[in-house]
């Protein structure tokens, strides 16, 4: 697949991708399967460039963009991390200043990085 230079040929590469995807797994042909690869490359390459995924610039969004991928909530964020729920809870909601165990944990527990956390407290 060549690279994808307009929203319209990104639109059609969608298209095309999705009419594939609903042959089903079991009826993909090598060809087909082939053609999703090559497509979905340029379609990344073509997102990087004009739909970017905004970063988080906070601790709260980082900290909610790792719940979203582990799929937690506050609940099961809180246990993991090793804190009470209700603490996360203010932490997250800017009603008190996250503590070094707090960060620590974030750190080590959801990969945040450390440069990234210095910066924001």
């Amino acid at each position: 697949m060549k690279k994808i230079n307009s929203e319209t040929a990104y639109n059609i590469a969608l298209e095309e991708i999705y009419k594939l995807m609903q042959k089903g797994e079991e009826n993909i042909s090598n060809k087909d399967a082939e053609n999703i690869s090559a497509m979905a490359k340029a379609i990344q390459e073509y997102e990087k460039i004009h739909h970017p995924f905004p970063l988080p610039k906070t601790l709260t969004e980082i900290v909610e963009l790792k719940m979203f991928e582990k799929k937690l909530n506050r609940v099961k964020l809180a246990k993991m991390l090793g804190i009470a729920a209700p603490k996360l809870s203010q932490i997250l909601n800017n009603k008190r200043d996250p503590d070094v165990p707090f960060l620590k944990a974030i750190h080590e527990k959801l990969g945040v990085d450390g440069n990234f956390i210095l910066e924001k407290v």
